[in-house]
């Protein structure tokens, strides 16, 4: 099913290209909107990146986009909206019964330490840059009813801030929604892993460990015994399937039994329905270990599991033909990757898409030298080229009525393979 939507996409492409030249204005003015508001766009972005903020408290960087999108003529904007620190931002035109209603999405939370080193500053410059080249352009075109909507989703890094917002329906009359994650290199599907966190806590007894240690009950041994047999299990899962961890807390003073220790998991699996059976064989391990050193185990599994990302076969082949238009090379096999991304929950109740870009860096996300790679002047060429392909995709759908149907069939069909169903 997904080989005929790609043909199906092309043939629809085609004609779209062969119309008159109102596809060619729209992308050309969105271009233009985009390059009108270059100046405030790297403001914004290099403001984020200058006050990281860990996830749920990204006040600052809230304000920032919540002024950007006021202070920009003709959006309705809706501060900490549902979240502190998430809001939406809105521009509509024409009947409601026949607009098509496009999202899309900012990210601007931080990790600990080394700040925007995964590049949410430049997620969000590219939603709001390509939110504004979509509205500009279409301004002008009187005959094409939509409704374009901005959401700032917090706390993909820690938490599922789209997850909260998915809860409370703020994805739910959207047809079709965007975002972009800066990489090493332009593709314009990668799967991301399902993830779910696991916190384990280990209690038993303190005691002097030089004068009677055998009062104690070692905490400490549970969570090392646990590490190492989490660190065995490995060998034997599924090709895969990820498990990484560390002890956050591990005791007090070298002569005191430890009564306490706390361990942080991650489990990741391709697949959203394999983190059962993964949580199952983690647990067993968990309560050996606590079984062999006589300590009690509290184990938490988060309750926000991030899903992989669904592809849309329709929507991938349209912003990499848009994407090809304005310079970017991509790579063809995109197997490799196997972060994981609140987005793959979005993907999952609405068509999306969420390509990855290159900044003009090799180095690796979640590294100090990808941090400033982030905030450079250099990334700021490949950013707004990926908003023109974001915003330029989104036009395409809504010029041809046909994309925007076949790419709800895709997301049908990926649906149904998801959830273990015959894609036929």
């Amino acid at each position: 099913m997904m080989s005929s939507s790609v043909n199906m996409a092309s043939v629809a492409m085609a004609s779209l290209c062969s119309d008159d030249e109102k596809p060619r204005r729209v992308k050309r003015n969105i271009s233009v909107y985009i390059d009108e508001h270059e100046d405030e766009l790297r403001r914004l972005a290099h403001g984020i990146w200058s006050c990281p903020e860990l996830a749920y408290e990204e006040v600052r960087c809230h304000d920032m986009l919540v002024r950007f999108f006021s202070a920009a003529a003709g959006w309705s904007v809706e501060p900490n909206f549902v979240l502190d620190t998430a809001f939406r931002a809105t521009w509509r035109r024409g009947d409601d019964a026949a607009l098509v209603h496009v999202g899309f999405l900012c990210e601007y939370d931080a990790l600990p330490v080394i700040g925007h080193a995964c590049g949410h500053n430049l997620i969000a410059e590219a939603g709001a840059a390509a939110a504004l080249g979509l509205k500009g352009a279409l301004e002008s075109e009187s005959d094409i009813p939509v409704k374009i909507t901005v959401l700032g989703t917090p706390a993909e890094e820690d938490g599922g801030g789209k997850i909260d917002l998915i809860q409370a329906g703020a994805f739910q009359d959207l047809d079709v929604v965007f975002m972009a994650h800066p990489a090493q290199e332009d593709t314009a599907y990668q799967p991301c892993t399902a993830i779910a966190g696991c916190t384990v806590k280990y209690r038993g007894k303190a005691s002097h460990a030089a004068a009677y240690p055998w009062e104690g009950v070692n905490a400490l041994d549970a969570a090392v015994l646990a590490y190492s047999s989490l660190s065995m299990l490995r060998q034997q899962l599924s090709p895969g399937w990820k498990l990484h961890g560390i002890i956050k807390h591990g005791g007090t003073k070298p002569n005191i039994i430890p009564d306490y220790t706390e361990m942080e998991y991650y489990l990741r699996t391709p697949l959203l329905r394999d983190l059962c059976d993964l949580k199952t064989k983690v647990e067993a391990c968990l309560r050996a270990a606590a079984m062999a050193t006589g300590c009690q185990v509290e184990i938490i599994f988060t309750n926000k599991d991030y899903s992989s990302i669904l592809q849309n076969a329709t929507l991938k082949k349209l912003y990499e033909d848009n994407g090809k238009s304005v310079g970017m090379e991509f790579k063809d096999d995109c197997s490799s990757f196997s972060g994981s991304t609140d987005f793959g929950n979005v993907s999952c109740i609405v068509p999306g898409l969420h390509p990855f870009f290159h900044i003009g860096t090799d180095a690796l996300n979640h590294t100090p030298e990808y941090t400033a790679a982030a905030g450079s002047e250099k990334a700021q060429t490949y950013v707004l080229r990926t908003a023109r392909a974001l915003a330029m995709t989104a036009a395409d759908l809504l010029l041809v009525p046909d994309l925007l149907r076949q790419a709800r069939e895709d997301f049908t069909a990926a649906k149904r393979i998801q959830d273990g169903h015959n894609s036929d």
